[in-house]
């Protein structure tokens, strides 16, 4: 394919889409970054539900991610991991390792800004983690947990498997992932936290972090909070209705329900940090080769419409599923 073509992946309906080939524009602005990808990484959760087409329209414009083209429900071009190479640009970018919060897209113009090196010491293929692990970073922020703590991570997706991880470097702190999928077990352990299946863990958990993406999941960190104890909900539910025990326990335990999302900086780092400096920290957070275990997959970019459609119908064990660009 010409230079001055690309192709990207757009969802075109409910369950469907496809590559679609357009020109590039052109680099006008001298700050501006030409940038071929590598790598970019697929956010299962949130993509899933635009792929299946269940963004509910209150959130249409709440849901827009960076460099999005469309509308919700589709056609729409959606993503926001993406890893490559810098070819065109302001001489100190020029041929460096890049991560942007762009769609799924061969090559692609933006500003410099939009643009963060990746350290030299985080290969580009784990770099497809920067999104899930600004996420982790900002719910960790939202949720305060103190030394000595007892964590329960409900949800051992990527998202709940990077703040276990993060968690468990809190000097003190005891970190269990819970999972209905017993084979989550080893990827725990790799990552230095406990494990355990939800009819299987202790209560009275400190703080109790959930990221299932699953009514029962979020009816379970309730069952398992402590007197006084934070519950963050860090999944993202699109237009399913949640039923939740707020008649039973809730009420005499004081327990606190707390929503944590990353278009915003935590509020209590958010006097000092933007959104820049946070997506900074959390690519240098991926300096670490246990990190590789969360992803389980990798595929090639021409493929991307049958293999969105595969993980949108959650398969078990995958976690980060990584999309290669080969030339």
């Amino acid at each position: 394919m010409s230079d001055r073509m690309a192709q990207s992946f757009w969802t075109t309906g409910r369950g469907t889409g496809a590559i679609r080939s357009h020109p590039l524009p052109e680099r006008t602005d001298p700050d501006a970054v030409r940038v071929r990808a590598l790598f970019s990484g697929i956010s299962r959760g949130t993509e899933a539900l635009v792929f299946r087409g269940e963004v509910p329209p209150s959130q249409y414009q709440a849901m827009r991610a960076p460099f999005q083209e469309g509308d919700f429900p589709a056609p729409v071009k959606y993503g926001y991991a993406s890893v490559g190479v810098v070819e065109d640009g302001p001489a100190p970018l020029r041929g460096r390792c890049v991560f942007c919060l762009h769609p799924h897209q061969t090559r692609y113009v933006v500003p410099s800004a939009a643009v963060v090196p990746v350290p030299d010491t985080v290969p580009p293929g784990r770099a497809v983690l920067a999104a899930n692990m600004e996420t982790a970073l900002n719910g960790l922020w939202d949720l305060a947990p103190r030394i000595g703590d007892r964590i329960v991570v409900i949800g051992a997706g990527t998202v709940g498997c990077l703040v276990a991880w993060l968690a468990a470097k809190i000097p003190g702190c005891t970190v269990t992932l819970v999972d209905v999928d017993p084979a989550k077990a080893a990827v725990a352990a790799t990552l230095g936290v406990g494990f355990a299946r939800p009819d299987a863990v202790e209560g009275d958990a400190d703080c109790v972090v959930h990221a299932s993406g699953t009514p029962a999941g979020l009816q379970t960190a309730l069952a398992l909070a402590g007197f006084e104890a934070t519950v963050l909900e860090l999944s993202w539910f699109g237009t399913a209705a949640v039923p939740l025990p707020l008649g039973e326990a809730f009420h005499s335990r004081r327990l606190v329900l707390r929503s944590s999302q990353v278009g915003q900086v935590a509020a209590a780092r958010r006097a000092r940090w933007n959104n820049r400096q946070r997506l900074c920290k959390a690519l240098e957070l991926l300096d670490d080769p246990v990190l590789d275990a969360l992803v389980t997959g990798e595929s090639r970019f021409a493929d991307l419409p049958q293999t969105m459609a595969r993980l949108a119908a959650a398969p078990a064990g995958t976690l980060c599923h990584r999309v290669r660009y080969d030339g």
